[in-house]
C-alpha cells in the first residue's frame, strides 16, 4: 500500500549544525534505495548512514538542510576538492552533493539548495563546482542542467564543471544574511522539535 503524498508546503533552507545530527541520520535512513545509492554512488548500508551522518556535521566544508513543516527533507553538501581547505577558503574546487526525499521533489527544493551551496562556494574562493552523479540519476542531472552544467556521461557516471562568478560586496552581505537566519531558525527548532 502506497502512503499518500504530502500535501505541498513551503521549505526553509539553512546551515546544518551539531544540532541537527539526530534529524540529519532521520532523513538519510529515510531515504528510499535508489534515492540513497544516486546520494552516495553506490548501496550504503544502515551502519554507513549512521557513521556518516554522526560525521557529516564536522567534515570539512559546509552542509544545508531543506525543512518542511520543520522536518528535514533534503541535504546539499559542499565538500572541498583539495587539501588545505578553511572555513573561510575551501580552495579552487569543491564537490556538491544532493538528495531530495523523493515524496519531496518538484517543489523548488533542490533548486533552492543549489542556489545556497553556489553561492556558499563562490564566497568562500570556489571557482569551480565539480558535479559528479551516477548516469541514470535523473534529478541530479536535470538540477545541475538547470545551473549551467555540461554533464558528461563516461559509463555508470556523469560529470561537470559549473563555473562560478568571484564573490562581490552584495554576495558577502546577503551570505552573512543568511547564516544569522539560519543561527535563529535553528534555535527555534532546538526548542521545538518536530513531532516523530
Amino acid at each position: 500500500m502506497a502512503l499518500p503524498e504530502p500535501k505541498p508546503a513551503g521549505h526553509t533552507i539553512r546551515r546544518l549544525r551539531a544540532s541537527d545530527r539526530a534529524q540529519i541520520l532521520a532523513y538519510f535512513l529515510r531515504l528510499d534505495p535508489e534515492t540513497r545509492a544516486n546520494r552516495f554512488m553506490g548501496s550504503v548500508g544502515e551502519a554507513g548512514i549512521r557513521a556518516y551522518a554522526e560525521r557529516a556535521v564536522m567534515a570539512d566544508g559546509l552542509i544545508f538542510g531543506a525543512f518542511v513543516s520543520g522536518t528535514l527533507r533534503g541535504v546539499a553538501e559542499l565538500r572541498p576538492s583539495g587539501p588545505g581547505a578553511t572555513p573561510l577558503d575551501l580552495g579552487r574546487q569543491a564537490e556538491p552533493a544532493f538528495a531530495v526525499e523523493r515524496a519531496y521533489r518538484r517543489r523548488g527544493i533542490g533548486g533552492a539548495l543549489f542556489a545556497r551551496i553556489t553561492e556558499a562556494a563562490r564566497n568562500r574562493g570556489v571557482g569551480d563546482l565539480h558535479v559528479r552523479c551516477l548516469a541514470m540519476n535523473g534529478p541530479m542531472r536535470r538540477l545541475a542542467i538547470r545551473h549551467g552544467a555540461d554533464l558528461q556521461a563516461s559509463g555508470t557516471e556523469a560529470e561537470a564543471a559549473v563555473h562560478l562568478e568571484r564573490p562581490t560586496p552584495f554576495s558577502l552581505w546577503h551570505e552573512s544574511i543568511a547564516e544569522a537566519f539560519d543561527l535563529t531558525i535553528a534555535a527555534l527548532q532546538s526548542r521545538n522539535p518536530p513531532p516523530a
